[in-house]
């Protein structure tokens, strides 16, 4: 059974909204899935999907198939996951200030 991961189509007229699903790859494109792992609405600007990339990542490795529209959403989630956790502030909210080391009076010579 070739399995892909790929958009089923939802909503309404001239309004798309999509899920993405795990099917058999003979299946029809709004037919029986094996698995919903995430949506995607494109009318909406920026971020605009939500995935499960464990579990997209879970079916790769048993052999399934993204489209290509899934395997950029997939691209997308995991760089907009690294994002905030390299640019996460510190406990209080604010930057710690810089210390500056106590050094010893200069003595002068005159």
């Amino acid at each position: 059974m070739a399995v892909s991961i790929r958009l089923r189509r939802e909503g309404a007229k001239n309004r798309p909204y999509y899920k993405v699903v795990v099917a058999d790859s003979r299946s029809p494109r709004d037919g029986k899935f094996i698995e919903i792992i995430g949506t995607y609405d494109p009318k909406i600007p920026g971020h605009n999907s939500s995935l499960n990339v464990e579990r997209a990542e879970y079916w790769i490795s048993k052999g399934a198939q993204p489209s290509d529209t899934v395997r950029s959403l997939i691209k997308k989630t995991k760089k907009q996951a690294a994002v905030p956790e390299a640019s996460a502030p510190t406990e209080g909210g604010a930057p710690e200030p810089i210390q500056q080391e106590s050094l010893p009076p200069v003595e002068t010579s005159s």
